[in-house]
């Protein structure tokens, strides 16, 4: 397999993952709704977790993510952020703006938060994540920094589209769509937050 071959896939599997409905999607939405650029500051925020955690899974410490107490543990936590922010967004939807304590954060750390609470982020770079730094490998290390810069990339675009199309969204159509996007992200936001500490719970059980 060549190496253009071997990022073609990288941009496959990793969309594959990116598409998915999730907490950072739904915080892109609703802060594309306000701000241009929102979606590229999320990126780089999930991209300060991303990129260490690639060097961890390279030097072999991805497999602490696939112990049941790590799964817990980054569940509860994780899950507990996201109903935190939820509860904010849908008691401030009528002034579609979020909380003093999440303005100051921004889209930058709310990117890093979300990202490192997520349980199923971690697991998938653990699992699938993991794979593809094994084939990497097969490159050199050049091969695990193109590996890494494309799927971050994919990231980048993906959430960049997101808070371009909020954005002009909420410009065109005012203060009633920026009220459904936060219902709407906010609502995500519960559900992903309920769903990470109920399976946190379960695996408890």
């Amino acid at each position: 397999m060549s190496i253009w071959i071997f990022l073609l896939s990288v941009v496959v599997i990793s969309m594959s993952g990116v598409l998915m409905p999730g907490p950072i999607t739904a915080i892109t939405v609703a802060q594309g709704n306000r701000k241009l650029w929102a979606g590229s500051l999320i990126a780089l925020g999930h991209g300060v977790v991303e990129f260490p955690l690639m060097a961890l899974i390279y030097f072999g410490v991805g497999m602490l993510f696939q112990r049941m107490s790590a799964k817990v543990i980054i569940g509860i936590l994780g899950g507990g952020v996201l109903l935190w922010m939820a509860i904010e967004m849908l008691r401030n939807y009528r002034r579609a703006e979020v909380m003093k304590e999440e303005r100051k954060l921004g889209s930058f750390v709310a990117g890093i938060l979300l990202t490192a609470t997520n349980p199923y982020f971690l697991i998938w770079w653990a699992t699938v994540g993991a794979s593809l730094i094994l084939r990497s490998i097969e490159f050199g290390m050049i091969g695990l920094i193109l590996m890494a810069v494309v799927h971050w990339s994919c990231d980048l675009a993906w959430c960049q589209l997101l808070s371009w199309l909020s954005f002009q969204g909420a410009r065109f159509f005012g203060k009633r769509l920026q009220m459904a996007v936060f219902i709407l992200s906010g609502l995500a936001m519960l559900y992903f937050g309920l769903y990470f500490i109920t399976d946190a719970v379960v695996r408890l059980v």
